[in-house]
């Protein structure tokens, strides 16, 4: 297999590397989307799995065992918001989407801080982006996972909660395909498997967003 010309995007992103490793915010990301994913055959048995994660309609609101946990999140929720503030501006829709991506992370076993980093890259947390092969929303899910595991009406990417719910059944779905592997699980996410430039400009986003909570 020929390799796939570079993402022009990636020069620029190397260049703002040390920028992000900084923890400095940038003021018009310019995401690398999920354009390239590749449609792959599932099992009927990984096929079912994921339909029904996607389709559980428990609602967004996190719960705790215990009241220090709970405090934990709220603390985390505040700095989390205050980052987020140049970005997305009403605090209510701040508040809603930060809760909501919590909830997605924590339900598909994924570590919060990744799923931001993801969504700072893919889409710089824009709701309605959509990429140049029709990768739609936060985290520029394609639209052909909704015939695959959904019930086939693309539009409901733009949905919040549905969008970061495909992004996060998804995510999890590859790191299991590569036992563990994070590298690799966001290679096949982003359809550049092996490559370098899109993990890492993933996990150099995610350090922004790794908030200690005690």
């Amino acid at each position: 297999m020929r390799p796939k010309p570079a993402d022009p995007g990636v020069t620029r992103r190397s260049c703002l590397r040390p920028l992000l490793l900084l923890g400095l915010p940038l003021a018009l990301p310019q995401p690398v989307q999920a354009g390239s994913q590749v449609e792959e055959p599932l099992a009927d048995a990984v096929r079912t799995a994921l339909s029904s994660a996607i389709h559980n309609a428990a609602p967004p609101v996190p719960e705790f065992s215990s009241t220090l946990e709970r405090m934990a999140y709220l603390r985390w929720l505040v700095t989390a918001s205050t980052r987020l503030r140049k970005r997305k501006t009403e605090l209510e829709e701040r508040k809603e989407f930060l809760q909501t991506v919590w909830y997605e992370s924590k339900r598909a076993g994924l570590d919060v801080s990744l799923v931001l980093g993801l969504i700072q890259v893919e889409s710089g947390f824009r709701k309605f982006v959509v990429s140049s092969a029709g990768a739609r929303g936060y985290m520029q899910v394609m639209p052909f996972w909704t015939r695959v595991i959904g019930d086939g009406d693309p539009s409901k990417l733009f949905h919040m909660q549905t969008n970061l719910r495909f992004g996060c059944v998804i995510l999890r779905h590859y790191l299991d395909r590569e036992k563990g592997d994070l590298y690799m699980a966001l290679g096949r996410y982003n359809g550049s498997r092996g490559r370098p430039e899109y993990p890492n400009a993933v996990f150099a986003a995610q350090r922004q967003w790794d908030i200690p909570v005690r």
